[in-house]
């Protein structure tokens, strides 16, 4: 019994830790245009090329986005929206070949 137990704990633990590990360096930037609509702009931070998207209002944009570079700046379609209304995602490329 004792023996099954740490076995699931081990388990349990390396799942955590490459989950922990699989998720790609980014950062997120987010500030208002001249215009006052929301706006965001991602970050790779690293040597990797990364898939992802920006979503506002239940439109997903989604893009490619090579190693150490930015991202466009992506507005949303009404000034009422600010930067908790954005949802962002990345993960790596070739984990969606």
């Amino acid at each position: 019994m004792v023996s099954v137990l740490k076995a699931f704990s081990f388990s349990y633990l390396m799942l955590f830790t490459l989950n922990a590990v699989a998720t790609p360096k980014i950062t997120i930037k987010h500030k208002r245009s001249a215009d006052n609509f929301a706006q965001v702009q991602i970050i790779n931070e690293t040597t990797k090329k990364l898939l992802c998207y920006v979503a506002i209002d239940g439109h997903k944009i989604k893009f490619k986005l090579n190693e150490r570079q930015k991202s466009k700046w992506y507005k949303a379609t009404d000034s009422r929206f600010n930067h908790q209304n954005f949802s962002t995602w990345c993960d790596y490329f070739n984990m969606h070949l």
